[in-house]
C-alpha cells in the first residue's frame, strides 16, 4: 500500500476548519505564507490548498462582508487580485483559475468572519480518482517553495508597476 504524507493538515483535522472557537486564521496569519503585502490588503497561499499556487487576498481588517470594506481596500483587493493572476500565470502556467468569494456557510465559506478571495490555479484534468473517490488532493510542491517561487514575482511585478 502507498502512503501519502501529509503533516501540514495535522493541524487542520485535529483542531477541524476554522471557526470552532479559534483565532481567526488571517488575524494570526503566518508570515511565512505570505507572498505580497499591501498598505490594506496582503496575498497569503492557502494553508489547506486546493492546488499548487492557491492564494488568498486578505484585507489587514477583520471584515466580514464587502460592504464593510473601505474604498482603499476595496480597489487594493482588486488590483492584488489581479497581480495574483498575473504571478499565478507566469509562475505556474495554469490552464485557467477559479477567482472567488465564498459569503456565508451556505456559499461555503470557511472562514465566516473574515472576508478573502481566492485564486485557484487549475489544469486540465486536476481533478482525477484521489479527488473523486479518495476525497484527498494531490500536492507535488510544498508551501515554502510556493512562497519561493512567488514572492519574487510578486516583488517585480510591484515594483515594475505593471499590475
Amino acid at each position: 500500500m502507498d502512503r501519502l504524507w501529509s503533516p501540514w493538515r495535522l493541524d487542520y483535522v485535529t483542531r477541524g476548519a476554522a471557526g470552532s472557537g479559534s483565532p481567526c486564521i488571517f488575524c494570526a496569519t503566518q508570515a511565512d505564507l505570505v507572498v505580497c503585502a499591501g498598505t490594506t490588503c496582503y496575498v497569503i497561499l492557502n494553508l489547506y490548498p486546493y492546488n499548487n499556487g492557491h492564494l488568498m487576498v486578505v484585507p489587514y481588517r477583520h471584515v466580514a462582508t464587502l460592504g464593510e470594506l473601505t474604498e482603499a481596500e476595496l480597489g487594493e483587493i482588486g488590483r492584488l487580485t489581479q497581480r495574483a493572476e498575473a504571478a499565478l500565470t507566469e509562475a505556474y502556467r495554469p490552464h485557467g483559475l477559479n477567482v472567488g468569494i465564498n459569503l456565508g456557510t451556505s456559499a461555503g465559506a470557511g472562514i465566516l468572519d473574515h472576508l478573502h478571495v481566492h485564486v485557484v490555479p487549475r489544469w486540465s484534468g486536476d481533478t482525477n480518482f484521489m479527488t473523486v473517490v479518495g476525497e484527498m488532493r494531490v500536492l507535488p510542491e510544498e508551501l515554502g517553495a510556493s512562497a519561493a517561487r512567488l514572492r519574487p514575482i510578486f516583488a517585480r511585478l510591484a515594483s515594475g508597476s505593471q499590475i
